[in-house]
């Protein structure tokens, strides 16, 4: 159901005089003038949440998260690998943390505007933003939105991704893919000479992005995960794999959702409520803006990581951050460090890590997906030659399941529950300064900022809000009643024209908005609204607001004081709080003070969980607004800045922004080679006791790296009846496309059933590898 709110936000809006005491507890009687100048007693007005310590609120986790994860600490660790590791890009180069390694969010200043609308006018790709360039709407008076504007751009302060490049292929054991030049781009090009595309909206934290119900500042990341995409049960055709008491089933995991007012009710084991971290983590590695070159799936991602389907294609086959160093001190990946942190990348391959994580029926079988571009996928025996591009593994298949719960389990890690605010929410009166205890006084009373930041989260947008009242009914800034997505405002930062937020479509053409898709009665005022963010360490992650317009903190608290930017233009979807607030000078420093007491130092310092391994940071191209450096390819070369690797006890302070960066070199692209077997498993058939059944196998070396395989050995309960009889792969070294040929014999000893291991030793990162030999001895 949705609910009537007649209460604080409305009274806040319309009262002319207002007493209130401003407390962490509430209000017992607002007086409202009257008739006649008397007063009229009025009801008590919905409080805004309570401002109490983080820890005490619960981490939201996915009621059926047991039925997918067999070992969350392993799931943690493979979710940190995967959100650092930069050979997730399509370049090689580009990871999660690219535009989240600053307290969660993006501190670039160069290369980093999109002209949101049309091509770019004031500015051109490849511009160093510096203070001066903020706010993005400059009045002559920034205490009145209505003196003249001196300045003003559609213009975003977003993130550098990929250069504009088609998709063609993953190169086994090579972190860069096969591209081609789409031509030069129409908006990101310098002199004729592409360079990185840069996203639309400014990059918001990942630290505490767990409380939020759904994520991505326009909610698109649906709170139910359906393994694929972001988009939940809007997406009718998600499937996954599953093996089903042995036998393989493609299964949709939100048809075991319902969904009410919004909100996703548990229907049986599959369905992933609370998971819109994972739905998030999907959408931007198949983005050609943010990671991926055009045309390029999950799935290719997961075989170049380590066999898996087109981004899981490529990881499966590489070393976890095989181009970065971990600090042997590393909070989550400490034991896993290759040579003590010495070298880099992780000891542990991908495949591991998810076969470790997670259980066996979403990865273990010797059947794969074939999928055909008219009748969709299908399963098929596993074929005893290479894997064509459309052929998938269940590990490949599966790679976004895996994505997207790993990485869901690693953030859900990046609570900052140790602010000043928290001591003093919790009893500690000594924590914030006198000053910050006015700034948190007009927070929640005159400035209005709680009714829209409430609670320990700091945001309306998070799980425990919006579950508990999804929509609200209020009257907006016209004096109109309408209902809207709660946790989601139209501030008047931009046109409501210009960007509509949860107020526009999913791909499949459905309204994002739940107001909308619930069909609540009445007035609709959703068009240009955004999700609230988490204020905590906000003094950390600027720009700000959904188009990064701003500079500073009392540049935010000036915007708001006079009422936002545009707030005559988006007068009948603008929220009441945005009027004008008469904050004297002293009050907006006390907000400021205020805000800046929601830091957590471990943040600011890098700590644990905050730490993290080495990151190289692709910071504009070499060059200028008018011209730019190119390779021998004719390719943008790239200004990159180093962050260290820091381990558990932290680094040093966070640059702000904006700041230069001391220009560094990128490492080299390594090579991994890679082992292809076929067949992957041996059945050598009913053999009578005393007699012999051969198998061959033949070991293909499919990586861009040389394969040198070194030993072959039999393991298992019934080794002694399997044995290697011929090899021409011991000692062999293998460029690409080469191959050599194991034959292993059946001898068995007694009836039944027999098994055993064919296990090969060689120099690639998944080694040794094991295949499965069975006969049936009669």
């Amino acid at each position: 159901m949705w609910f009537m709110r007649f209460g604080g936000r409305l009274l806040r809006a319309r009262a002319t005089r207002v007493a209130v005491a401003v407390a962490l507890i509430g209000l017992p009687v607002w007086r409202l003038a009257g008739e006649g100048g008397g007063e009229a007693v009025g009801p008590p007005p919905d409080l805004p949440r309570a401002i109490t310590p983080l820890g005490s609120a619960p981490v939201p986790e996915p009621q059926n998260l047991g039925e997918f994860v067999k070992d969350e600490a392993a799931g943690v660790a493979l979710g940190k690998a995967l959100f650092w590791d930069m050979q997730l890009g399509s370049d090689g180069q580009t990871a999660c943390a690219t535009c989240h390694f600053a307290a969660g969010a993006d501190n670039r200043s160069r290369n980093q505007l999109n002209p949101r609308i049309g091509p770019f006018v004031g500015h051109q790709p490849n511009y160093q933003l510096t203070a001066s360039d903020f706010p993005f709407h400059r009045l002559a008076d920034p205490d009145d939105r209505n003196s003249e504007v001196r300045f003003d751009t559609d213009e975003v302060a977003g993130s550098a991704g990929l250069l504009p490049t088609i998709f063609n292929g993953v190169a086994p054991g090579s972190p860069v893919e096969q591209t081609t030049s789409p031509g030069t781009d129409s908006i990101f090009n310098v002199g004729g000479v592409n360079v990185r595309r840069v996203t639309g909206r400014n990059a918001p934290s990942v630290i505490n992005a767990v409380f939020n119900f759904r994520s991505f500042w326009d909610g698109r990341a649906q709170n139910e995960f359906n393994g694929v995409d972001p988009f939940g049960v809007r997406d009718s055709a998600a499937r996954v794999a599953e093996v089903v008491k042995g036998n393989e089933e493609l299964v949709s995991l939100t048809a075991e959702c319902s969904i009410v007012n919004g909100i996703p009710q548990v229907r049986g084991p599959l369905c992933l409520n609370n998971a819109s971290l994972a739905s998030q983590a999907v959408g931007p590695p198949p983005n050609n803006v943010e990671m991926s070159a055009d045309g390029r799936t999950m799935k290719d991602i997961g075989k170049k990581l380590a066999p898996f389907r087109d981004v899981g294609r490529k990881l499966l086959t590489l070393r976890p951050l095989g181009r970065q160093l971990v600090s042997p001190t590393d909070s989550v990946l400490a034991g896993y460090a290759r040579a003590g942190g010495a070298k880099p990348g992780l000891g542990a391959s991908y495949t591991s890590l998810i076969k470790q994580a997670f259980w066996p029926r979403w990865w273990n079988s010797q059947r794969i997906v074939r999928v055909d571009p008219v009748t969709g996928p299908t399963f098929a025996p596993y074929p005893s030659r290479p894997l064509n591009a459309n052929e998938y593994p269940l590990t490949e298949y599966n790679f976004s399941l895996f994505f997207g719960l790993a990485i869901q389990l690693y953030e859900s890690t990046l609570v900052s529950d140790k602010a000043p605010v928290d001591r003093f929410a919790a009893g500690d009166a000594s924590a914030l300064g006198a000053e910050q205890q006015e700034g948190m006084a007009l927070f929640q009373g005159k400035a209005g900022c709680a009714n829209c930041h409430g609670g320990p989260e700091f945001t309306n947008a998070s799980v425990e809000n919006v579950v508990n009242q999804p929509l609200e009914t209020m009257t907006m800034g016209d004096g109109n009643t309408a209902t809207y997505d709660n946790g989601f405002y139209n501030i008047g930062v931009r046109p409501t024209s210009s960007d509509l937020g949860v107020g526009a479509n999913d791909p499949f053409g459905n309204p994002l908005s739940m107001t909308l898709s619930t069909g609540a009665p009445g007035r609709v005022a959703v068009d240009g609204s955004f999700k609230a963010p988490d204020l905590r360490n906000v003094e950390l992650t600027a720009p700000y607001f959904h188009n990064g317009g701003q500079l500073t903190l009392r540049q935010v608290v000036d915007f708001y004081d006079r009422g936002g930017d545009f707030h005559e233009a988006n007068i009948d979807t603008l929220d009441p709080d945005i009027q004008s607030l008469g904050l004297t000078a002293d009050e907006k420093d006390a907000l400021v003070a205020f805000l800046t007491a929601l830091t957590d130092d471990r943040v600011r310092l890098q700590q644990a969980p905050f730490d993290h391994p080495q990151l190289f940071v692709p910071d504009g191209h070499r060059g200028d607004t008018t011209s730019v450096a190119t390779d021998a390819s004719g390719t943008a070369i790239d200004e990159v800045f180093e962050l260290p690797a820091v381990g558990a006890a932290g680094g040093a302070p966070l640059a702000p922004f904006p700041s230069s960066h001391s220009a560094a070199a990128a490492p080299p692209v390594d090579v991994e080679p890679v082992a292809a077997p076929a067949p992957t498993s041996v059945q050598l058939g009913s053999v009578r006791r005393g007699k012999t059944a051969d198998a061959r196998v033949d070991i293909n070396s499919a990586g861009a790296g040389t394969l040198e395989v070194t030993a072959t050995t039999i393991d298992g309960p019934d080794a002694a009846e399997f044995s290697v009889v011929a090899s021409t792969c011991g000692g062999r070294v293998l460029p690409k496309d080469a191959s050599c040929t194991i034959t292993v014999r059946f001898k068995p000893r007694e009836l039944g059933p027999r098994a055993a291991q064919l296990v090969i030793a060689d120099n690639a990162v998944d080694s040794p590898r094991r295949i499965d030999l069975a006969g049936t001895g009669s």
